[in-house]
């Protein structure tokens, strides 16, 4: 019996930084946004950059209630009647900004669940972060797994053990620390983004970045890079050397890609 070859998850990064969040995953049978932190117009046309139409979309999974994660989630959710996700605390929190979403197209995605979303299985897992109980995704089909962590200070073993060796990575390279400590944020702001309800720097991302890759790693989209104290070049010299020290296989098992604020990723197979 000949097994029908299957075409995984397709998943383009539509944007990645401190102004707002957008990833697009489809299967077979679903299309859906993971968060969308910018406006629906923008995510419309993020979308037809990719040569999809924001028409045929499916849902929309939230990870926090941070604007630059749920901005367009209301507006796209009543116009084209989207399917909502999200965790019980993070529905009461992004409420008041996200508007009035109908009762059939909320659905409570618990934290630490598995759900199927058509032909997809999606775990939920918590992260360290300043809102109300961020979670991010783990993307499963046919023995594939793309993995979505973001926005966190730091990760726990716990997280580890979840998310290792996937087949690809959308990982958090936040901020050099040097241009954060010499910038102007006040010492307020640069605390909060330094502190284990933070986001992880350039270096800490590549030092668990190395625990976690494994043979089954194919890609590293280095994403939600901080547009005031870090430079695309620098977050990406500084994970492929860390993985280099750490004799991870980087260039050669497995690569390390860019993201971009305003330019969607080519639309890549995981």
């Amino acid at each position: 019996m000949v097994s029908k070859e299957s075409n995984g998850l397709k998943v383009s990064i539509l944007a990645s930084g401190s102004s707002g969040n957008v990833t697009y995953i489809e299967s077979e049978k679903k299309k859906i946004l993971v968060d969308s932190g910018l406006s629906g117009k923008k995510i419309t046309e993020l979308l037809k950059k990719i040569d999809r139409n924001v028409a045929d979309l499916d849902g929309i999974l939230v990870t926090h209630e941070h604007r630059d994660h749920v901005h367009g989630v209301g507006v796209l959710a009543r116009k084209y009647h989207l399917d909502v996700y999200a965790n019980e605390p993070t529905w009461e929190a992004m409420t008041p900004i996200i508007g009035t979403i109908k009762t059939e197209q909320k659905y409570l995605f618990e934290m630490g669940k598995t759900m199927t979303i058509g032909d997809i299985d999606v775990e939920s897992f918590g992260v360290s972060h300043d809102a109300i109980a961020p979670q991010f995704y783990s993307f499963h089909k046919d023995n594939k797994c793309f993995v979505m962590l973001t926005d966190t200070g730091y990760v726990s073993d716990r997280m580890r053990g979840i998310v290792s060796n996937a087949d690809a990575y959308l990982f958090e390279s936040n901020h050099d620390l040097e241009m954060l400590r010499m910038g102007n944020y006040p010492w307020h702001l640069k605390q909060r983004i330094l502190g284990d309800k933070g986001h992880l720097s350039n270096e800490d991302g590549a030092l668990a970045l190395a625990e976690i890759i494994g043979d089954a790693t194919k890609r590293v989209y280095l994403g939600h890079l901080s547009k005031d104290n870090n430079l695309k070049e620098l977050a990406h010299l500084t994970a492929v050397n860390i993985l280099k020290e750490k004799e991870t296989g980087v260039e050669d098992k497995f690569l390390v890609f860019d993201t971009d604020p305003v330019v969607p990723t080519s639309l890549f197979v995981v």
